[in-house]
């Protein structure tokens, strides 16, 4: 068995959900916050089997995209004033840690 952490993008949260279920994967979701854009995530806690880490992984790629966004990085001196210089990032996608899980007990 092993545990899957996947940390995803809140606005592709609610089609990975779906699907989730859809498909009978069990989970816990975590409302969490990114520490670089203080963007909203989802962290997804899933317990799977060893033969479907992949299948999880698939889907995940599917419903998870990255996109550009622009972030305020701050003032910056220009021509002797403070001006916010937004600088564009890419944000979403999913980061997924894949764990052995050592002993799993339902109490």
């Amino acid at each position: 068995m092993k545990l899957l952490i996947a940390i995803i993008h809140q606005e592709d949260s609610p089609a990975v959900l779906d699907e989730l279920s859809a498909q009978g994967v069990s989970f816990t979701r975590l409302p969490t916050t990114g520490g670089f854009l203080r963007a909203g995530n989802d962290t997804l806690l899933l317990g799977v089997e060893d033969t479907a880490v992949e299948e999880v992984l698939a889907l995940l790629a599917r419903f998870c995209r990255q996109r550009q966004q622009f972030v305020d990085v701050g003032a910056a001196p220009i021509l002797g004033t403070l001006l916010h210089a937004p600088v564009e990032v890419t944000v979403g996608g999913a980061t997924v840690f894949v764990l052995d899980v050592e002993r799993f007990r339902k109490i």
